[in-house]
């Protein structure tokens, strides 16, 4: 999906939305339980394939660890654009990709 030069690619802006209220609530709830980061979803998988399957990243050219995270940081910061939050990609502890809400430690709700 492109919007004005914007790609999305697998991302559904109206679920993203969702995810960014209920992450903000539950980091309003206890604000020291986060490191800067409030994790709204997890996709289960840390293998370079899998990622670029469920998020549709087909165009990208060198399949590598480093070219999916900087493809991922150019996602993360247009969906932030269309979400008007900060929302960005990491891994967990268990090595599987998620998506965060980037508290950026103001404790703003």
């Amino acid at each position: 999906m492109s919007s004005d030069g914007f790609k999305i690619y697998g991302l559904c802006l109206e679920r993203l939305k969702h995810q960014v209220i209920l992450a903000k609530k539950r980091y309003s709830s206890d604000p020291h339980k986060y490191n800067g980061k409030v994790i709204m979803e997890s996709y289960n998988t840390g293998e370079i394939e899998e990622i670029i399957d469920i998020l549709e990243l087909y165009d990208l050219e060198d399949k590598t660890l480093s070219s999916v995270k900087d493809k991922l940081d150019d996602l993360a910061r247009d969906a932030s654009l269309m979400v008007m939050n900060p929302v960005m990609f990491d891994f967990t502890p268990k090595g599987h990709l998620g998506i965060y809400w980037r508290t950026n430690g103001n404790g703003k709700k």
